[in-house]
Formats: C-alpha cells, structure tokens, sequence
C-alpha cells in the first residue's frame, strides 16, 4: 500500500467509525453539530496500523527523525504507541531505518514511585515529536510540548491526525511551537466530507 493508500484508508476510517453527525458539547464546554472519536479509530487494529503508518509517512514526507514521539494521556497514547511499532516494522524492512520510542505525559506528576511525569522514553536534548488524535482548542498537545520541554527534551514538531480548524486552535499551536512545525494528517472538514460522501451512497 503507498503513502497515498495510507492517508486514504485512514480517513475513510475515521469518517466511518468516529466522525458522528449530532449534538454535541465538546471538553472545551462549546458546542458542535459534530463530533469526531478517533479513539475508536487508534485502538481499533486496522485503524491503529494505518495511523502509524499514515504518520510515520508523514515524518519522512516532512524529513524529521525524532527519537521519539509522544503525547498527553490519553488521546495521544494509541498514537503514539501505533507510531512506535510502525517504526520498528519499517525497520525490520529498511535495515539501518530510525527507531522511534514512545513516551506519554500525564496530566500531573504522579504521587508514587519515581513521581516521573513522562513515562517511556526520556533523554535530555533527544530530538521528539509530540502527537495528538484532534486539535481544537491545542490544549492538551500544549501542555505535552510544555512537559517534554521541562524535561530537556526537544519538540522539533507537533502533529495531530484531525484539525478542527476552530477555537484559535491553530494560533495557539503555532505559539506554543515556536520554530518547530505543526502538522496535521487531515482537517475536521476532510473527514466530514469523506462521512457525508458514504451516507449518500
């Protein structure tokens, strides 16, 4: 399957299994005629294999080699798992390929054991990239690059699956990016029109 397939399939599974058309009140308290659970998409088997195919594709479209990738429990914790084992896969077959690890930030230190706020990969000045399932406000991808940061690591960019393109989202991102990029695999609009395009058929 090519890069293309990838991108293709994913988001025709995302439109039909997390995209729902109704009334909804979104974690930022607006509200929205629409609602998109990648979840079901990331932990489902084929879905997640495609996600991190999709985004491993989109790394090397974009040249970035991160040792790692990661993101804020729990959104970004398939992804980033699914991103990881693509990596290893990828490598089994292009020998000399990068692994990429993982790693996960929770959303406060935790009160036992190490107390560590990042669990998985952590290496001081490592090269990461911090993912995320759907951006709307940025918040949460925020609050990843803000912790990777504070752990000496280095965000070289922000990737999310789904942009809703709302909230000042972008801007926020953007902001809190500095001179790493921000990327996404698709926009809320390409997945709406990809589910529209299936119910009329």
């Amino acid at each position: 399957m090519t890069t293309t397939n990838y991108r293709t399939a994913l988001l025709q599974t995302l439109a039909r299994i997390s995209f729902k058309l109704d009334d909804f009140t979104l974690s930022s308290g607006a509200k929205s005629d629409y609602y998109i659970d990648c979840r079901t998409t990331t932990l489902h088997a084929e879905g997640g294999r495609l996600t991190g195919l999709a985004i491993l594709d989109l790394l090397h479209e974009h040249k970035l080699k991160p040792a790692a990738v990661g993101g804020l429990t729990m959104g970004a914790d398939p992804v980033v798992s699914n991103v990881a084992t693509a990596s290893a896969w990828h490598a089994q077959q292009h020998h000399g390929a990068q692994l990429i690890h993982g790693f996960l930030v929770r959303k406060a230190e935790k009160a036992h054991g190490t107390g560590r706020r990042i669990e998985g990969f952590l290496e001081k000045d490592a090269p990461v990239i911090i993912v995320d399932d759907v951006c709307t406000t940025g918040a949460s991808t925020i609050t990843a690059i803000e912790a990777a940061r504070e752990a000496g690591m280095k965000v070289i960019a922000a990737i999310c699956l789904v942009e809703r393109e709302e909230a000042k989202g972008r801007a926020a991102l953007d902001k809190a990016c500095g001179d790493a990029p921000f990327l996404r695999l698709f926009t809320a609009n390409d997945v709406r029109g990809e589910h529209v395009k299936h119910l009329a058929l």
